[in-house]
């Protein structure tokens, strides 16, 4: 199976798992994901297949959507075998996604991990951004926001403030850097506008 085929079997894998959630971290968050990493990639020079295939698996075993993230890692790891990946690829989509989340707090090691990364994070920020969080808190319980200060610290819009606002300074690449700004702007300007009307 080469390449592209790979790809395309690792797209249904992942549609078959993740297509029916509402969180904000559903089919289309990992091919918008997935898309992006390739784009920087190319721009960064690194290895296209990688990225793009840990991008697309890259929410696979994250405790917030998995009961057994364990278990969720060794079946997506099986599966890369099944499909013809090699030990050497599958070691670094392993890596590459390893480290990525915001709340372990860490840099990738690995150029892949880094483009994964900056594209799982572009994500999170900007138009889509704005709507991922406000899924994400509508499918939590959160609310949107509260007059009362001690109340708003579990609120979509907190999450803004805690995360969000954060993650351009958090880029790896200067492709992802140069994305970031105008994402970022958009989101200020969001705030900005939400908060006025809210009074």
């Amino acid at each position: 199976m080469d390449n592209d085929s790979q790809l395309v079997a690792i797209r249904n894998y992942i549609y078959n798992i993740f297509s029916d959630d509402a969180s904000g971290h559903d089919f289309f968050h990992m091919k918008r994901v997935a898309r992006m990493a390739k784009k920087i990639a190319s721009n960064e020079q690194a290895n296209p297949f990688i990225c793009e295939t840990a991008a697309w698996v890259h929410d696979i075993g994250d405790p917030k959507l998995f009961t057994d993230s364990t278990m969720a890692i060794k079946e997506m790891e099986v599966f890369l075998h099944k499909i013809g990946c090699t030990h050497c690829q599958v070691d670094r989509v392993i890596r590459a996604i390893d480290d990525i989340a915001f709340h372990k707090g860490r840099i990738p090691e690995t150029l892949e991990g880094k483009i994964v990364q900056d594209a799982d994070r572009l994500d999170a920020i900007g138009a889509v951004g704005i709507a991922r969080t406000f899924a994400y808190g509508g499918a939590n319980g959160q609310l949107l926001w509260h007059d009362d200060d001690a109340r708003q610290r579990n609120t979509s819009i907190q999450h803004f403030y805690d995360k969000l606002l954060t993650l351009k300074d958090t880029m790896n690449t200067k492709t992802a850097k140069e994305i970031a700004v105008h994402r970022h702007q958009f989101m200020e300007m969001y705030l900005q506008q939400f908060l006025q009307e809210w009074q």
